[in-house]
């Protein structure tokens, strides 16, 4: 093998293969509040030390999808540095809070390969689970990504595409989250009344605002998590694609989507596992992400009497506001969702 690598491709990978990632990484307040500054988050037990402590943490806990992103890219340069586009997720829970000064490392096991008709790419589907410095586990998920091939005529590694959970029991939900004071939770200062009993199941929420994504800030944003794909950095390379130019981190959408549903979710304050995941479309520079949510169903969790669980679709949109909660045509998406995120998040009893 050489001293440099040019990642690997669809007919490099093996079902069972097992990858050890590269680079852990230590965790820092700075990093807390770059993410802070390029997507706004303002859930009140990720903001505040005091918040935090007051409801039963030992300090505010990193956001959740920080740590998925976080771990995310530490899989990028073994799994999709030649990736067309990241498809979806689906098993994913939220195992152990993650604080400022935690050292977080990956593995991957590849479980399914599919090569595409067009034979020049394949679909590789991976179980990563994330730890800290202790080895215990923080995430655990399964993504499935479209993977260029090196050499078109090179046979098919694998024909095996996994079966997947649609929907995680609640039943292993909370594993993350301390027992919480609800007597302290300070329902105006975390920014809405709202709780667990206040939701309704086929309820709608249109979160309002919208944001529009800037060149720069998502490139920072996708380097923050080390994640070295491609397809985000190298115009010179990008401009003679598919596109013509950079395709934005689908995380940035998930990131922006889960910021803007603050409003009118200010109280679903973790992400406690995610369902299952669409990137609908890709996303460029200059267009605006608006966002809106529908309670899919209600849990209480064993042995809780603090919090409970709404399971949430959150629809991200490009150039699109959502009062009109838009999502499907018939069996066609509409053209403006990009994103279509099934998740459970927890909220005060």
């Amino acid at each position: 093998m050489g001293k440099t690598s040019p990642g690997r491709y669809f007919e490099d990978f093996r079902i069972g293969q097992v990858i050890r990632h590269a680079t852990p990484r230590t965790v820092t307040v700075g990093d807390v509040a770059l993410y802070t500054g390029l997507f706004g988050g303002r859930f009140a037990v990720q903001s505040s030390d005091e918040f935090a402590k007051a409801i039963g943490f030992p300090r505010a806990p990193l956001d959740d999808f920080l740590v998925f992103h976080i771990i995310f890219g530490k899989t990028v340069p073994d799994v999709s540095l030649n990736a067309v586009a990241n498809l979806g997720y689906a098993g994913c829970y939220f195992r152990k809070a993650v604080y400022p000064g935690d050292t977080l490392s990956a593995l991957s096991e590849v479980i399914g390969l599919k090569e595409n008709s067009s034979r020049k790419t394949g679909i590789v589907y991976v179980r990563t689970t994330g730890t800290n410095q202790d080895g215990a586990p923080v995430l655990e998920y399964v993504r499935w990504v479209m993977v260029r091939k090196g050499n078109e005529a090179a046979p098919p590694p694998g024909d095996h595409v996994p079966r997947l959970p649609t929907v995680l029991d609640p039943k292993v939900l909370g594993e993350a989250c301390p027992p919480i004071d609800v007597v302290d939770y300070d329902f105006a200062l975390a920014g809405g009344p709202g709780r667990f009993g206040d939701y309704e199941v086929g309820e709608k929420i249109d979160h309002v605002d919208g944001v529009t994504v800037e060149e720069a800030e998502h490139m920072i944003a996708t380097r923050l998590y080390q994640n070295t794909a491609r397809i985000h950095f190298n115009q010179y390379a990008e401009g003679k694609g598919r596109f013509g130019r950079r395709l934005i981190y689908g995380g940035h959408v998930i990131s922006l989507a889960r910021a803007l549903s603050f409003n009118g979710l200010a109280n679903a304050f973790h992400v406690a596992a995610i369902n299952g995941g669409r990137h609908v479309a890709p996303l460029f520079a200059g267009s605006t992400v608006f966002a809106w949510s529908e309670v899919l169903a209600k849990a209480e969790l064993p042995g809780r009497s603090d919090v409970a669980a709404l399971r949430l679709r959150t629809v991200a949109t490009k150039d699109h506001p959502c009062s009109d909660f838009p999502y499907k045509n018939g069996e066609e998406n509409h053209p403006a969702v990009i994103l279509d995120l099934d998740y459970w998040a927890l909220v005060p009893r």
